[in-house]
């Protein structure tokens, strides 16, 4: 074996929970094993990492990590192994804190689903959201921005501590003509809320879904209706939001009214504003850094809990945009 690798040996205690963090057919480890490049094999509940030293300490360290979330009854899943070894990159000199020790992950309860952080980034995001009452999200598509949102929102509503969740969003990118949609208000936007009501229906059952959006304890409620509205008691989640305007962002920020928090969420990389006009998302995340009561979290592309691929996509073409920067020819997206 050459000088900088290693094998480490370890046990974890509990046998009932090796199932949990191996995967079906240990397919848990060979994620890690692909990810980290190193060796891994497993007799009963002793585990053998073989490979190059740092390499090594970090396969333990998310194995731990599976363990520790098995042990506190979460059904550990392949997303759970992506999203820590996500986290491990990006934040490899903290990595154990949020998840380890005497600190619990953060839960989300709702009706159908126990909610937990995939990643050190999503702990934070739930941190800000519950500790402010204006949160920004910002990142690419896949870091769990909206769907978390949307978990915090249905349980404030359950416990009482909000009486109805608004959710919002421009209707139709760069510009909300809502008229040239058939049908009413609900009817003209309910494709472009898909994703939101996806996550309702993953926390409430579906017949508490359509009797919440009839007595109005869930309301859609389009950009292009909101102004001159107060919202209290409301918790309200806006989507898509860098394909606002300046003026559309400021109009909605005011709308906050007593006992109400508010969550933004978008991706600055996908601006479908024309040419010239400036992201609402963008400047407001500027003009309000380092104001209290208002939490800006910042998703990248190792934050991504969806298919592994994905995070590639997005990586490619983050890096693309860093190019064509580079030649000054980027897009106004990001100005």
């Amino acid at each position: 074996m050459a000088e900088f690798e290693e094998t480490l040996s370890f046990e974890l205690e509990d046998n009932r929970l090796l199932g949990l963090v191996y995967g079906s057919q240990d397919i848990h480890l060979r994620i890690i094993e692909h990810k980290l490049d190193v060796s891994i094999s497993e007799r009963g509940n002793a585990i053998f990492i073989s490979g190059a030293r740092d390499r090594v300490a970090s396969a333990e360290k998310v194995i731990l990590h599976l363990y520790d979330l098995a042990k506190k009854g979460f059904k550990v899943t392949a997303d759970d192994v992506h999203g820590a070894l996500g986290s491990l990159e990006r934040h490899e000199e903290d990595y154990h804190t949020p998840f380890s020790g005497d600190i619990e992950p953060l839960q989300i309860k709702t009706r159908k689903k126990v909610l937990k952080p995939r990643t050190i980034n999503q702990q934070k995001y739930i941190e800000k959201i519950l500790s402010n009452e204006l949160t920004f999200g910002v990142g690419p598509a896949g870091t769990g921005k909206t769907y978390l949102a949307v978990a915090i929102a249905v349980s404030k509503l359950l416990e009482g501590e909000v009486q109805r969740i608004i959710l919002s969003r421009p209707a139709v990118e760069a510009g909300e003509k809502l008229g040239f949609l058939p049908g009413d208000m609900r009817e003209k936007v309910d494709p472009y809320l898909r994703p939101i009501y996806d996550a309702l229906y993953d926390f409430l059952n579906p017949e508490e879904v359509t009797k919440k959006l009839e007595t109005g304890e869930i309301e859609i409620a389009p950009l292009a209706f909101m102004r001159g509205r107060t919202l209290a008691k409301s918790f309200i989640i806006v989507d898509e939001a860098q394909n606002t305007t300046s003026v559309q962002m400021k109009m909605l920020l005011t709308r906050l009214g007593q006992g109400s928090r508010m969550v933004v969420c978008g991706d600055m990389s996908q601006v479908d504003l024309p040419n010239g006009v400036r992201s609402g998302l963008v400047e407001a995340t500027q003009i309000l850094k380092g104001i209290s009561d208002v939490g800006i979290l910042e998703f990248t592309s190792e934050d991504v809990v969806r298919h592994p691929l994905v995070a590639k996509i997005v990586k490619a073409y983050d890096k693309e945009v860093q190019r064509r920067k580079g030649l000054n020819l980027g897009s106004n997206d990001y100005n």
